[in-house]
């Protein structure tokens, strides 16, 4: 593992510490949060002057390090997060860089990295969220393509998205086929016949999640990404992704909260509270080991070809638990203000309720550092 940054490295910093610092302050102001065309059309357009600056390609063709100090320095820098387009940038865009066939990544890395679509998730079903192997949306073939039909849900910004990576289920469950084979990897086209997006309504408010139907959509076979039959082995490597790197930004912004609280703190007078300085002190110290645990897995994903590994899994089972206690030591530093849905950091409090949740759920987390890191038992 090494932890330090070569010269190259650092000298890539500094360039993209001077590239923010001239274009962060041109930016036009952000839309509404419930303006959701606006803010794909705001997020794109930030990830095309990406592309247009070179720093479109980090999140696949550059190294994870170059990765990290590239995500590090946006959000110490206030730059627009990848917004609406995360999936595309973070989950399917690496899925496919790394187990798609060259035509594949030609087709759909390039828009990605130019900002011209955007992609959604379709896993998660009614009765297949934690356990997502239990999956019953079907595909079946039909000459040149798939016909697929059931459901999904808490598709994240489906309304707005061009394409979607979809599970579906190839081969039916049986006592030779267990539920982890017989799933298949698509990408799924939202303008397709027999799609229906209907959204769904969070507790703060926002809408950026919704219900898929689909009734007898037709999806080229070329659109499978890995073999038929394997999409749970692909899938393992879009999570790996998605508990691995995705939350490098969101580690940064929550160290740089930490100290705009205890700002806040000795300013009301609750910093005179041993018990509040207490936990403002462990929580800067939890995410202070949260980020060299990102380094740690950044080093490995380097290490072993791109893809981060079940080091991932115990980030994402800590961060959870941390995030949820930032923003609950923030409402006793704020006081009465923790109830104004208007403030962001209070929709951003109410959001961390479910990060426990998403991504994998921690009692998966666990199972997962159990198993394959402390080698126990499987549960029965």
């Amino acid at each position: 593992m090494d932890l330090t940054y070569t010269e190259e490295e650092e000298a890539f910093r500094a360039g993209l510490r001077g590239w923010l610092a001239e274009v962060l302050p041109k930016l036009p102001g952000k839309p509404s949060v419930d303006d959701w065309p606006g803010r794909r059309a705001y997020d794109t357009a930030w990830q095309r002057m990406l592309y247009d600056a070179g720093y479109g390609e980090v999140h696949w063709d550059a190294s994870a390090t170059r990765r990290l100090i590239f995500l590090e320095e946006t959000e110490k820098a206030g730059a627009p997060y990848v917004g609406a387009n995360f999936v595309g940038l973070l989950h399917a865009g690496p899925t496919i860089a790394s187990e798609g066939s060259p035509e594949q990544r030609e087709r759909w890395l390039p828009p990605v990295l130019r900002g011209d679509e955007v992609w959604c998730q379709g896993f998660s079903e009614p009765d297949a969220g934690s356990d997502l192997a239990s999956l019953r949306t079907r595909a079946w073939r039909d000459g040149d393509d798939y016909v697929v039909s059931g459901s999904k849900i808490w598709t994240s910004h489906a309304e707005v998205a061009d394409w979607c990576e979809l599970l579906v289920r190839t081969t039916p469950v049986s006592a030779e086929v267990p539920k982890h084979r017989g799933i298949t990897w698509l990408a799924l086209p939202m303008d397709a016949v027999g799609i229906t997006v209907r959204p769904l309504r969070t507790l703060a408010g926002s809408a950026e999640f919704a219900e898929v139907f689909l009734d007898e959509v037709r999806v080229p076979v070329g659109n499978r990404v890995g073999a038929e039959n394997d999409g749970w082995r692909v899938t393992m490597v879009t999570l790996s992704f998605e508990r691995g790197t995705a939350f490098v930004g969101e580690v940064v912004a929550c160290r740089r909260l930490l100290g705009e609280l205890a700002r806040a703190a000795r300013a009301s007078g609750r910093w005179d509270d041993p018990v509040l300085r207490r936990g403002l002190g462990r929580l800067s110290a939890e995410f202070g080991a949260l980020w060299r645990l990102t380094q740690w897995n950044v080093s490995e994903a380097q290490r072993t070809g791109g893809v981060p590994g079940v080091g991932g899994s115990v980030f994402k089972l800590r961060y959870s638990h941390a995030r949820q206690e930032l923003y609950d030591t923030a409402a006793q530093v704020l006081g009465p203000g923790a109830l104004d849905l208007d403030e962001a950091w209070t929709r951003e409090r109410l959001s961390s309720l479910s990060y426990t949740i998403a991504a994998g759920t921690s009692q998966i987390q666990r199972n997962i550092v159990a198993e394959r890191i402390l080698g126990l038992p499987k549960g029965r």
